[in-house]
């Protein structure tokens, strides 16, 4: 059950909107101001955020800067383009002006949670006892840790992310160019002998196989 907190003075709209929430399977929480909001979220993170902006203490908008990896719905009765932008560009994941259709923001609520969703799934790759973490760029292998240099990480990432794929020297070497264009074809090979060695080492198994004359893929 994915939990969403409302922040929001107006008692009519919390209750309303707990009202259609409810309804629709979510857990509702509310805050009627901007330091009752953030004393909240020391404690306990919901899954999105209902913000209005004109609030007692601290404002909407010095809330938002300070919420993270939350998605963020503005709720608002501003209707000035620059004023959404400015939410937008300051981390709001969506904007809706006062009044709204519950239809529309509860199908906006779906998408939000739909793309946290994804994202929260992709933080993390795993094949076998390999764990690699998109966010801290950590290793481990069979539950050691394991230090990689750059390129290594970003091989492992893409052979990883295409585990029964064989990834062709060419376009190993154009996917990770952006993030260590210091690579080319004369020292990749130096690379992946490298990295097969440290995974090798924390498990005394073969992850990365070579696929003769074609390129390199994760073993079976």
């Amino acid at each position: 059950m994915s939990k969403i907190l409302i922040i929001d003075d107006d008692t009519y709209i919390n209750d309303m909107l707990e009202k259609v929430l409810m309804r629709e399977g979510y857990e509702v929480f509310h805050t009627y101001s901007g330091t009752e909001a953030l004393l909240f979220l020391e404690k306990c993170k919901p899954d999105l955020i209902l913000l209005d902006l004109m609030l007692p203490g601290l404002s909407g908008e010095e809330v938002l800067p300070r919420i993270s990896d939350i998605p963020v719905i503005v709720l608002s009765a501003k209707v000035d383009v620059r004023d959404k932008v400015a939410l937008l560009m300051n981390g709001a994941a969506d904007y809706m002006t006062k009044p709204f259709e519950t239809e529309e923001l509860l199908a906006r609520i779906v998408v939000q949670l739909r793309k946290q969703k994804k994202t929260d799934r992709s933080e993390e790759l795993v094949y076998k006892d390999i764990v690699l973490d998109l966010t801290t760029h950590t290793i481990t292998v069979s539950q050691k840790n394991v230090k990689l240099t750059k390129t290594e990480f970003a091989i492992l990432k893409i052979l990883m992310e295409h585990p029964r794929q064989v990834i062709t020297k060419t376009i190993l070497l154009d996917r990770i160019s952006e993030e260590t264009p210091d690579c080319m074809e004369s020292s990749l090979r130096v690379h992946i002998s490298n990295l097969r060695k440290k995974l090798r080492d924390a498990s005394e198994k073969d992850y990365i196989e070579a696929v003769w004359g074609i390129g390199f893929k994760m073993a079976e």
